[in-house]
């Protein structure tokens, strides 16, 4: 299928998507738009980026009774950050018709407010398990009238221990309803899940290029113990603006996070251990330019937003192909070109070789020595990050906040960076250089008439 005028939409959707820029549907699309159309359950192996939301998110806004004001979809997703990418995208797609209510429910906020935008109706429910779970409890979400079940992301769900929760939702559903469940990868509980879940379900596999052509591949045999200084050379190496390093476990990430900065590289850890506010400061000061190393593992970096990628790098191999395909294919992307590097001790070599199998073409090795001889050069990042005790809950704005630092703090706006705005509080990048001065003239200042505290992240 070559245009989204070949499927029977709406002319208003048909309009909507070309104001949006949708052109030509994208091979997930393609293959899972009819069949999601027409009522049917889909399973679909979809990459982030491969524009799987709109494969789901098209048949749910076109088969919506607007007049029927109860939860017509649910949305489950594993996280806070892709169920807000995920409410945010569909919205825009329901620009097609007119008075479409979505609501996010995700945990780490108060559950309040939630119940409040609930009592007052909503068609489609965007939501992580463990919260969705939560209003079913109280009664404040009913899914009787439910249509279509989307399960977003289903292998990272079970990754992070939701399968009970899932399986608990699905039985609170009608057993009438349409399911489409997304999955970047293959595994067997996802076939099991489908099985009992599904009616027979579309199968939909879009086959990915093993590496993008805008990725160069370079592995390195190292000895056991070597990662750190590994690393550390290859980041003072290739100075990239920011880089993501995966880890196989959450200790990993956080001795190797400790290590770099010991070191003066400036890193993060992102694991399933942080506690919501913590995962959401780290993913803004990576975003912004304020760190440059995110050391993560597969389950926590999966489903971020990142648009500038120049170096991904594999602490450890990974444990399969699929996985090592899904990490690397972070970097290169948008026609920017990536550097994809991976680490092997003479015991790991094993995983190597599947890979070579699964790939049919051998991998290319670096010089180790060379490598690890390179000078030590940490590179520091160009911003800082502000945090200001005030959101969109307080009714601030990103304008606002600009306003107080080019305004009365005297800073220029080239200074300023990404503002990240949420419900009761906001982060600012600041030019590393004039950070104090924004802090200390903020503190003293007013935002919207309002004293308001702020603080370094």
């Amino acid at each position: 299928m070559s245009s989204f005028s070949q499927l029977n939409l709406s002319a208003p959707m048909r309009a909507n998507l070309e104001k949006l820029g949708f052109a030509t549907p994208t091979p997930v699309q393609a293959a899972a738009l009819p069949p999601a159309l027409a009522g049917k359950d889909v399973i679909a192996q979809a990459q982030t980026g491969s524009g799987k939301t709109a494969a789901f998110g098209i048949p749910v806004i076109e088969q919506l009774t607007v007049a029927s004001f109860s939860v017509q979809t649910l949305v489950l997703c594993p996280t806070r950050e892709l169920a807000d990418q995920v409410a945010k995208a569909l919205r825009e797609l329901a620009r097609a018709k007119e008075n479409v209510k979505i609501i996010s429910l995700c945990g780490g906020v108060s559950i309040g407010p939630q119940i409040g935008s609930l009592s007052h109706g909503a068609h489609i429910v965007v939501g992580t398990p463990g919260r969705i779970q939560d209003h079913l409890r109280k009664g404040t979400l009913k899914l009787n009238l439910l249509k279509t079940l989307v399960l977003d992301e289903a292998d990272r769900m079970l990754d992070m221990g939701f399968e009970e929760a899932v399986e608990d939702i699905i039985g609170q559903s009608p057993s009438s309803r349409q399911t489409l469940m997304f999955s970047a990868t293959w595994p067997k509980p996802i076939r099991t899940l489908s099985e009992r879940y599904q009616r027979a379900p579309v199968d939909v596999r879009v086959e990915q290029a093993s590496v993008p052509p805008d990725i160069t591949e370079t592995f390195y045999e190292i000895a056991p113990g070597q990662q750190l200084d590994a690393l550390a050379a290859l980041l003072s190496r290739h100075q990239p603006d920011s880089c993501i390093a995966f880890c196989n476990t959450k200790e990993q990430c956080d001795n190797v996070a400790a290590a770099l900065n010991n070191l003066e590289f400036s890193a993060l850890a992102l694991h399933g251990d942080l506690e919501q506010k913590d995962r959401d400061s780290v993913l803004v000061r990576f975003g912004n330019k304020s760190c440059s190393v995110l050391v993560a593992t597969d389950v926590a970096a999966r489903g971020l937003d990142i648009k500038s990628l120049p170096l991904v790098v594999n602490v450890e191999p990974a444990r399969d192909a699929e996985v090592y395909t899904h990490r690397i294919g972070r970097t290169g992307r948008a026609g920017e070109q990536g550097l994809a590097v991976t680490f092997c001790t003479p015991a790991q070599s094993h995983k190597i070789n599947r890979l070579e199998s699964a790939r049919k073409t051998p991998v290319k090795w670096g010089n180790s020595s060379e490598l690890l001889t390179a000078p030590l050069e940490p590179r520091l990042p160009v911003m800082t990050t502000l945090c200001i005790a005030g959101g969109r809950k307080d009714k601030m704005r990103p304008g606002d906040v600009l306003g107080a630092l080019t305004g009365e703090a005297g800073l220029p706006g080239s200074a300023v960076g990404k503002i990240d705005l949420f419900d009761f509080q906001c982060f600012v990048a600041i030019d590393k250089g004039l950070a104090a001065t924004a802090l200390k003239r903020l503190e003293s200042g007013r935002i919207k008439g309002r004293k308001i505290r702020v603080r370094y992240a």
